[in-house]
This record gives C-alpha cells, sequence and structure tokens, in this order.
C-alpha cells in the first residue's frame, strides 16, 4: 500500500468523484453540498473559486503581486445569495488577514467537529 499523503496541518488529502480535497472534513461538505443540491435546498454550488483581494501593482520600480483567496466552496442559496464556505482545522494569520480583507462577502467559517457535525467558527 501506497504511504498516504498529508498536508501541511496533518490533514490526509482525500479525492471524491475526482476532485481533490485538502481535508476529509471538506470532502465530507462536499458531499452534504451534493444532497442538498440533489434536494433542492440549494441552487448551486462551486468549488476552488479565486477571489481577487488586491491588484498586483507597480510603486517605486518594485512589483507587487496581486493578492487572491482561493475558497473551498461558493454556494448559492435558493434565494439568489451567494456564501463564500472554507472548512479550516487550523486558522492561521495569513488566513485571518485575507478574511478581513475579503470580509464584505457573506463569509462563513466551518470546522468539522466530531460529535456536532459542521459548526461555524467566528
Amino acid at each position: 500500500m501506497g504511504a498516504r499523503k498529508y498536508n501541511k496541518y496533518g490533514n490526509h488529502k482525500q479525492v471524491v468523484d475526482g476532485h481533490k480535497f485538502d481535508s476529509k472534513a471538506e470532502a465530507m461538505y462536499y458531499g452534504q453540498l451534493k444532497w442538498l443540491l440533489q434536494t433542492k435546498q440549494i441552487k448551486g454550488f462551486k468549488m476552488q473559486q479565486r477571489y481577487l483581494l488586491q491588484e498586483g501593482f507597480k510603486k517605486n520600480g518594485k512589483t507587487y503581486r496581486k493578492i487572491e483567496y482561493v475558497a473551498d466552496f461558493e454556494v448559492e442559496k435558493l434565494d439568489g445569495t451567494i456564501e463564500i464556505i472554507d472548512i479550516k482545522g487550523t486558522v492561521t494569520k495569513e488566513f485571518l488577514i485575507k478574511r478581513k480583507l475579503f470580509e464584505r462577502h457573506i463569509w462563513i467559517l466551518l470546522k468539522y467537529d466530531r460529535d456536532r457535525g459542521f459548526v461555524e467558527v467566528s
């Protein structure tokens, strides 16, 4: 049997329906979204959507690259609103900065709890 692949936070990568997920919890949430779509509780969802947080620019001869955030899921609810969903086991300083830049969107951060299922992290 081959070696298991883990990301830098110790999560075991998963493949479901040909899609690669960074964690088991993220793969489980994908399954939940598929069920919500099938039962017509959401209009749709997208995975790994990129959002521009800051344009690239030049200043004093130095080039600064654009800053993007790649969210785990973008969910379109029945009323047409869009929620940005991220599944995190570890909240990093980098994530907190990007979240602040992205706060104008409807943003939901979830963590999987074995006893309670997916719970929102504030």
